[in-house]
C-alpha cells in the first residue's frame, strides 16, 4: 500500500476523497470547506507530522480539495471522466500531506501541486492508449469486440473482416484500421535503459524547441554569416604577427599560451599580453564601424 492510499484508509470515510453523486454536487459540497489561513495550516501540520493527529490531516487534505478540482479539469481534453482525475489528483494531495514539512515555510497548496499532477499524469498515461485507439462509438464496440471475436493470433482474412464487419454493424475499413490499432506496441516517451551498457534515444531529445520558429533561425543564421564575414574582413586588416596571435588564442581548437608565442616570436609573455589585446581592441573597432 503506498503511502498515499494508506493515508487515505486512516483518514476512513469522514473526508470527502471523491465525487459524490456527480462533479457539480462534488463542488458544492468542497466549497464550503473553509480556506486555512497560514498559521492553521501550519499548527495543523505540525500536529500531524509531530504527533500523528489524523484529524488534522484530514482538515489539511478537505481545505485543499477544491484546488485538486481546478487542477484536474486541465486535463479535462484527454478524453477522461474529471472524476476520475479528481480522484487520483486527491491522491496526490494525501501523498503531499504525508510527506508535508511545515518548518520549510511554504504553504502546502505550493508542495502539493507536483503531488497532485504527478498522480494525475500517472493515472493519464496509464489510460493513454486505451483513450486513443478508440474514441468514436464504432471504434470502442470494436476494441472490446474484435479480440473476442478473432479466433487465432493471425491478421483477419477478407472473409473474415467481412463477418466481423457484418456481426458488429460497422465497415470493413474500421474493423482493418482498428486490428492495425490493437496489433501497435506503445514506445516509453522518455525510455529507460535495461543495462548501463544499453543507449537509449528519447523522443523529447530530437522534439524542436517551443521558439524554434523558422523566421528567426533563418535571421539568427544570416547574422551569424554577417558577424564571421565581418570579423574575417577585420583580421585582414591587422599586421601578420597580431593576426596569428588573435588566431592562436582565440580561434585555434587547440589555443596557444602566452609562454608559447612568446618563445615563437622571441619576446616577453607580457609583450605577447599587450599585442594581444591592441589586436582585440582593433579588431572591436573595426566590427563596429
Amino acid at each position: 500500500m503506498t503511502a498515499g492510499t494508506a493515508l487515505v484508509a486512516r483518514i476512513g470515510d469522514q473526508s470527502l476523497t471523491g465525487p459524490l453523486g456527480s462533479l457539480d454536487a462534488y463542488l458544492e459540497r468542497v466549497s464550503r470547506i473553509p480556506v486555512l489561513s497560514r498559521e492553521e495550516e501550519r499548527e495543523l501540520a505540525e500536529k500531524f507530522r509531530s504527533h500523528d493527529d489524523l484529524d488534522a490531516a484530514r482538515q489539511l487534505v478537505l481545505s485543499h480539495l477544491r484546488f485538486v478540482v481546478h487542477i484536474a479539469r486541465g486535463y479535462s481534453g484527454y478524453g477522461l471522466p474529471v472524476g476520475d482525475l479528481v480522484q487520483e489528483g486527491n491522491v496526490g494531495l494525501m501523498k503531499a500531506v504525508k510527506r508535508f514539512d511545515p518548518s520549510v515555510n511554504v504553504r502546502l497548496v505550493s508542495f502539493a501541486v507536483h503531488w497532485i499532477r504527478a498522480e494525475i499524469h500517472e493515472y493519464v498515461l496509464r489510460n493513454w492508449r486505451l483513450v486513443k485507439i478508440a474514441t468514436t462509438k464504432a471504434q470502442r464496440k470494436l476494441f472490446f469486440n474484435l479480440r473476442r471475436l478473432k479466433k487465432n493470433l493471425s491478421w483477419l482474412s477478407a472473409e473474415e473482416t467481412a463477418a466481423v464487419a457484418r456481426d458488429l454493424g460497422v465497415s470493413e475499413r474500421e474493423v482493418t484500421e482498428m486490428e492495425k490499432r490493437l496489433a501497435a506496441r506503445d514506445l516509453s516517451f522518455d525510455p529507460t535503459p535495461e543495462s548501463e551498457e544499453e543507449e537509449t534515444w528519447s523522443p523529447a531529445a530530437v522534439l524542436p524547441a517551443p521558439d524554434a520558429d523558422p523566421a528567426e533561425q533563418v535571421e539568427s543564421a544570416e547574422s551569424a554569416d554577417d558577424t564571421s564575414a565581418r570579423l574575417h574582413g577585420a583580421l585582414q586588416r591587422l599586421d601578420a604577427r597580431s593576426r596569428d596571435i588573435v588566431t592562436r588564442r582565440w580561434m585555434n581548437d587547440d589555443k596557444a599560451t602566452l609562454h608559447e608565442l612568446a618563445d615563437r616570436y622571441g619576446v616577453s609573455a607580457e609583450r605577447i599580453r599587450q599585442i594581444e589585446a591592441s589586436a582585440l581592441g582593433k579588431l572591436r573597432g573595426l566590427m563596429a564601424a
